[in-house]
């Protein structure tokens, strides 16, 4: 389990959820007072917070009323449901009105069903029912730390909802395994996995509740964890939502009453603080470890109300165990989000070697200085590993160990028009090919990489993959060779090297997935995708989701003719008139034609051909410059060609505006820009963006621009490390290089929170090793993989927990966290040995 929450030594509270100076409350009889709302809007005592609808993400499980116990997240998603057991496709209510009345001490949230802003019918499975009302669930605290929830209707609920219609407070189940609940007179524990029996519901089928009754305590010999539920208005259950919901957690529900308005939900939930208690510090440092010549900065979070600045102490580990290097008080950084942080720099030390860092009773995981850190172990995963497992239209092996079965030979049909898919891809009113909706379209069969969790095939995260791959060969020189893939057999073998370039066979498998598309309907796609959602939600092995066999509707379903197979469970193929993204792929493609010159010239060539064609269709139908100058920046280094060279420097303006985000591709070919005026004004703003980014990322202490969202930051920052890497190359004398060593440490473990793992799954002396991929029903992870990594609960909590389903945290995506990490990966290796 996380330390702050297992640690029952751990000392006070948050600051940010500390009673703010002018927020006295009166004492409770008890003699502990009522929590108060402080300065973020949200309730707060030493060691506990309550949230009230701060979040709506309700799938996502991050909404609602939610409790936040010694530190760490333990209930969410409180709110009014539908369904026993709600899922990711389940109605959901829309938000009103939230306020926040400090004279009450009162936190009030309209809602009502359905969502009458947005029309889900079309993409939604499940259709919104024919129920309309509006309620407001209000919080208020209570004397002896406890508050109360009330949930009041505009007007009673329609008698054929009896009974259907409850308020939902969801149990987060991971720190809950093998803990025990009793609720009146029954007991047991939670269980570490859902079991039956089963009941059947209106609309849904739910394991049966574990108990019933009036008043649930959870965990109740766990001083950090205890909290008692107690309802007002009616009976509780206690239910396992992963009876029907791989992702669901446990639940406490409680019906609305018939004819119930005023009141029609009332509960007093009362979670235990620890006296005294105060989170732990945390040591955040790079879990590979740092080059000799490196910058070695550990960050130190600490509760703010924790003022005592103890020193940090490094020790190098030798034959009789450790040796002190170095006894130094970290530098005060300040508050960022919830809690206090300083930093501990250690850049002197350079004696190659094994090392710790300690702070007060805290240890890290032992690290590496060394010019030979990044040599082996840290994105050779990725390439090894990883990006074989996602490769489509494959079978995968690994030694004995199949990773997925020879899957998608039925690629795919053309998509229907004016349709919506669930998963977000649209199809306008045409199909923009040749094709008519449900024909086949050749040339899909064969290459792309599965999206981690959704095994669809976006043109983007194709493009993305094969451009970064292309990169690393141009700039680095990346040859390696782990792994044997037999584009005419279809089969991977990892760990079974064939002779050839790994990089180059990974982007001729991306290549053949997106030219052969462009082939076959004179555009690139948008996406292929399941059509079915009991397809998109598989978990397992992907040669399931379909039967391999191309569907024929004039066959009956179960009947073999030829190889025509009545089963309608072919991919479909989006496209779209998209200019941007159409000039990303023109990007990509140029880029890859460069990188293949020397292992497929005819797919280099046609790589080419497909890129100036795109570029020529799309450069002025686009929405910006941005895509423009990558595809225009990438077909000069593609082709040298004058004329292309002339175009980029007449786009001097639009570079200039925007060289915060087009500045990195045209440093690319900066050089081969005549005009000596051009290169002067280009580098002039660099140096104003450059200082402007200094400035920006003073406001976190981990030397990275950075700001917290609901999705986990990780991908975002690898990217513009990515980016800041080509600043540096055209721009030396005006960047640093700190910036892209820095995004790599924020992957590999600076980053806020108490769980330091490196983001790369299987890299590090402690990675995530739980994570949201095609293997996340097994609690699994795949090396090389780069979740999304630490999000934010709003507003202020940085949070990354043990959870296999939380795609904002934990999820791997191609195009996103991989190949960004391991550009960087490399770019620190070149650094090491200069």
């Amino acid at each position: 389990m996380i330390a702050r929450l297992l640690s029952a030594t751990a000392a006070l509270s948050l600051l940010a959820g500390a009673v703010q100076a002018g927020d006295r409350a009166k004492p409770g009889t008890t003699g502990r007072p009522p929590m108060v709302i402080n300065a973020k809007d949200y309730f707060a005592e030493q060691g506990l917070n309550v949230m009230v609808f701060s979040d709506f993400y309700p799938d996502g499980h991050q909404t609602g009323v939610t409790v936040v116990q010694h530190g760490t997240r333990v209930a969410a998603n409180g709110d009014l449901r539908l369904e026993a057991s709600p899922g990711q496709w389940s109605p959901m209510p829309v938000t009103g009105e939230r306020k926040v009345d400090r004279a009450t001490q009162t936190i009030t949230q309209t809602l009502s069903y359905p969502d009458p802003a947005k029309d889900r019918k079309g993409f939604n499975p499940i259709d919104y029912p024919d129920l309309k009302f509006t309620y407001q669930v209000r919080v208020s605290p209570l004397a002896g730390g406890a508050f109360k929830i009330t949930v009041d209707l505009d007007k009673p609920l329609p008698a054929e909802w009896g009974g259907r219609v409850g308020f939902n407070f969801e149990l987060f189940p991971t720190p809950l395994f093998g803990k025990s609940w009793l609720m009146d007179s029954q007991a047991g524990i939670f269980p570490r996995q859902a079991n039956g029996p089963v009941e059947v519901r209106p609309g849904e089928r739910i394991a049966a509740p574990l108990a019933k009754g009036r008043t649930l305590v959870v965990a109740p010999d766990q001083d950090l964890q205890r909290m008692k539920i107690e309802s007002r208005s009616g009976e509780l259950e206690l239910l396992d939502g992963r009876g029907n919901q791989n992702n669901g957690w446990y639940i406490v529900r409680g019906l609305v009453p018939a004819g119930a308005t005023n009141h029609a939900i009332e509960w007093v939930v009362t979670p235990n603080v620890v006296k005294g208690w105060r989170s732990a510090p945390v040591i955040q440092v790079s879990q590979v470890g740092y080059a000799p010549s490196q910058t070695k900065r550990a960050v130190i979070e600490r509760d703010p109300l924790d003022t005592q600045n103890d020193p940090v102490v490094l020790y190098r580990l030798t034959d009789s165990g450790r040796e002190l290097v170095k006894r130094q008080a970290p530098k005060a950084f300040g508050p960022f989000l919830r809690y206090a942080y300083s930093t501990f720099d250690f850049s002197e030390v350079t004696q190659p070697g094994m090392y710790l860092l300690g702070y007060r009773d805290q240890l890290t995981h032992p690290f590496k200085i060394s010019a030979d850190v990044y040599d082996r172990h840290v994105w050779q995963p990725t390439l090894e590993v990883f990006l074989p497992n996602q490769m489509c239209h494959m079978l995968v092996r690994e030694n004995y160990r199949v990773w997925h079965g020879l899957d998608h030979l039925d690629d795919a049909r053309m998509a229907p028009i004016n349709h919506n898919h669930f998963d977000g891809y649209l199809q306008g009113p045409s199909t923009l090919t040749k094709y008519l909706p449900g024909e086949r379209v050749p040339g899909l069969d064969a290459g792309g990489w599965h999206d981690a969790g959704d095994y669809d095939l976006r043109v983007e995260s194709q493009m993305g993959t094969v451009w970064l791959l292309s990169k690393m060969i141009t700039e680095f020189g990346l040859n390696y060779d782990a792994t044997t893939i037999d584009q005419k057999t279809k089969t991977v073998q990892i760990r079974v090297p064939d002779g050839k370039k790994d990089a180059q066979q990974q982007i001729e498998h991306g290549l053949l997935s997106v030219l052969g598309g462009y082939r076959g309907m004179g555009r690139v796609y948008r996406g292929i995708i399941e059509p079915h959602l009991e397809q998109y939600t598989l978990l397992g092995d992907i040669s399931v989701q379909t039967d391999n066999l191309p569907y024929d509707p004039k066959v009956e379903r179960g009947l073999i003719r030829g190889h025509n197979y009545g089963v309608d469970d072919d991919r479909l193929v989006f496209t779209e008139d998209n200019p941007d993204r159409e000039l990303e792929v023109a990007g990509g493609l140029a880029a890859a034609s460069v990188a293949m010159r020397s292992y497929n010239i005819a797919l280099a060539a046609e790589s080419l051909a497909a890129a100036r064609d795109l570029y020529r269709k799309a450069k002025d139908r686009a929405k910006g410059p941005r895509q423009r100058l990558f595809a225009l920046s990438e077909l000069i280094l593609a082709s040298d060609d004058p004329a292309l060279v002339d175009e980029l420097a007449a786009l001097k303006p639009q570079i200039i505006a925007d060289v915060a985000h087009s500045g990195w591709a045209v440093g690319q070919v900066i050089n081969r820009i005549p005009d000596a005026a051009f290169r002067t004004d280009v580098a002039t703003a660099v140096a104003t963006y450059q200082a402007k980014l200094r400035e920006d990322a003073k406001s976190s202490p981990y030397g990275v621009p950075y700001k917290p969202d609901i999705w986990g930051a990780g991908w975002t920052i690898q990217e513009f490390g990515v980016q800041q890497w080509f600043f540096h190359k055209a721009w030396p004398e005006l960047t640093s290089a700190e910036f892209q060593l820095n995004a790599l440490n924020f992957v590999l473990g600076v980053h806020p929170g108490e769980n330091t793992q490196s983001f790369a799954s299987g890299v590090g002396a402690n990675s995530a090793t739980v994570a949201y991929g095609n293997n996340r029903a097994d609690w699994s992870y795949i090396p090389g993989g780069v979740i999304s990594g630490t999000a934010l609960i709003r507003p202020d909590l940085p949070e990354l927990k043990i959870w296999p389903h939380f795609w904002q945290q934990t999820e791997y995506v191609m195009g996103g966290g991989e190949t960004n990490y391991m550009f960087l990966a490399l770019a620190a290796e070149q650094l090491a040995h200069r």
